[in-house]
């Protein structure tokens, strides 16, 4: 026992490594992971042993093992689901577990008797328990082909909405609910429900290659999409997409995809349902029972294990909530804009032709290049609209820019009334005065042509036939229409062809 209490001593407080402490007490390496082991097993901390006798430390550590790896009615017969699921946890080996074994029964099997009856026993489990996952490290997630669907109530138009799946490697602890669509949004904040249900993440996250999780699959090397990246990121998990046409890379949630469907859809088939919170409560309902379902081989619930051997094992929840951030690779175009989402916001002109990146989080627009902030814009709201700042225009464009409204009826009015009436006008046709800039000042611009006093007599003519387009405006002037300025009105004592009422009252 004091070999047990050095060993211990020396790892909890000192920090050493099982090699090193093997060398300072003279005993082997799996001693000392044993005697750390048994420890972990008793579920007993550190501090606790220092209080017990040697007696009870024995106790503790021996005692406690003899009722996990053998049935009590049979001391002959292993308990193997005990067995199993430590195999799970990181760095036990069958062989760790066999001299833990015979040390809480001397006269058990042999390692070889031990290895072939338990891999016998893991014979007679389903095809997808071979594989061993190490507890709270891999969760799968994908969604069904199977798809339920809502009514509309005022129509009665039916549509297939999506089902989304996510699972726990090793106890298979399912989550499910429906979505609109596949969309990022929708696929991301798939990801923050299902974990907000689990109360904690794992390790690594396993999708299928849809395009809301990669941008490019490849069998070695996919691209996972910028604000899948951003969600990995915020709850420190992997992202290990599936290969293509290797869906036993994800065999775990194909088969909990069947699970849903059969334990859930399935109940559902003959229901109606005219939202998706209706859908989704109704799936949630008979998710518990689905989970809380005991499996035969194991004799315990899906909800059981992920309990006792992932929950433990696996990350906590971040503090801070998330928030979807959207990205969106973009080329700034010769204007000094890019187009998101049909919408274009300005960047410096100095980065015309670069490839940047733009996230929309919290309905702010943020563009990136080589991962420095070069420009911000609140998010617009019609589709082709305009979002620029003057700060990002050239020397040249600026000065353009700076004409404002005040400057363009200043110098309208020296031109002439009608030409400052016409610019008036132009402007207050206009959704947003600013629209109504560009044609005012290419309508002054012909004065430097052909003179202020022709412009204004255009601006005339112009408003007398309510002709508003800057190149209606220019063709009065390339026409010389008002040079030549003619009546317009006749009247009917000049003009011989018109009959006139006295015509008729003389044929009757």
């Amino acid at each position: 026992m004091r070999r047990i209490r050095d060993c211990l001593r020396l790892n909890f407080e000192n920090k050493f490594s099982q090699v090193q402490i093997s060398k300072m007490l003279q005993i082997s390496r799996s001693t000392v992971q044993e005697y750390i082991s048994r420890l972990t097993i008793a579920s007993t901390s550190y501090e606790d042993t220092k209080l017990l006798t040697d007696e009870a430390l024995e106790n503790v550590l021996y005692n406690k093992a003899q009722h996990v790896f053998t049935d009590s009615s049979n001391d002959k017969e292993l308990n193997y689901s005990y067995i199993h699921a430590e195999l799970a946890k990181k760095g036990v080996t069958l062989r760790l577990l066999w001299e833990e074994y015979k040390s809480s029964c001397p006269n058990g099997y042999q390692y070889s008797q031990f290895c072939y009856y338990f891999k016998q026993w893991r014979k007679t489990l389903k095809v997808y328990m071979h594989q061993q996952h190490i507890a709270g490290e891999r969760m799968y997630v994908d969604y069904s082909g199977k798809k339920p669907s809502i009514v509309n109530r005022f129509t009665g138009v039916i549509t297939e909405v999506e089902l989304f799946v996510m699972c726990w490697g090793y106890s298979q602890y399912i989550y499910a609910e429906a979505h609109e669509n596949q969309k990022r949004e929708n696929w991301a904040m798939g990801h923050v429900r299902a974990f907000q249900f689990f109360g904690c993440v794992g390790q690594l996250i396993v999708p299928d290659n849809l395009k809301s999780a990669v941008t490019k699959a490849h069998i070695y090397d996919p691209d996972v999409n910028q604000s899948y990246e951003s969600l990995a990121s915020h709850y420190h998990v992997g992202v290990l997409p599936a290969r293509s046409n290797h869906p036993k890379d994800k065999a775990k949630v194909e088969n909990s995809v069947r699970l849903v469907q059969r334990w859930i859809l399935a109940r559902l088939r003959n229901q109606t349902f005219h939202s998706m919170a209706e859908l989704n409560s109704a799936i949630w309902r008979l998710l518990d029972d689905l989970n809380k379902r005991k499996m035969k081989k194991l004799n315990k619930s899906r909800y059981d294990l992920f309990v006792e051997v992932d929950k433990p094992n696996a990350q906590a929840l971040p503090q801070t909530p998330y928030t979807y951030i959207e990205w969106h690779p973009a080329k700034v175009n010769l204007d000094y804009h890019i187009e998101i989402n049909r919408r274009y916001y300005s960047v410096p002109w100095h980065y015309c032709g670069q490839t940047v990146s733009a996230c929309i989080e919290n309905n702010i627009v943020s563009i990136y290049c080589n991962n420095n902030r070069i420009a911000m814009h609140d998010v617009k709201e019609k589709e082709y609209s305009y979002s620029t700042d003057s700060n990002h225009m050239p020397p040249n464009h600026k000065a353009h820019y700076d004409w404002n409204i005040e400057r363009v009826y200043s110098n309208a009015r020296k031109v002439g009334m009608n030409t400052e009436t016409l610019i008036k006008k132009i402007i207050s046709m206009r959704s947003f005065p600013q629209q109504g800039l560009r044609p005012s000042m290419g309508i002054l611009a012909l004065g430097t042509r052909y003179g202020n006093d022709r412009l204004e007599a255009a601006a005339e003519i112009a408003l007398n036939y309510n002709l508003y387009k800057t190149q209606q405006i220019k063709g009065i002037l390339q026409n010389g229409k008002d040079l030549h300025v003619e009546e317009s009105e006749m009247t009917v004592e000049n003009t011989t062809q018109i009959r006139g009422q006295d015509y008729y009252s003389q044929i009757n």
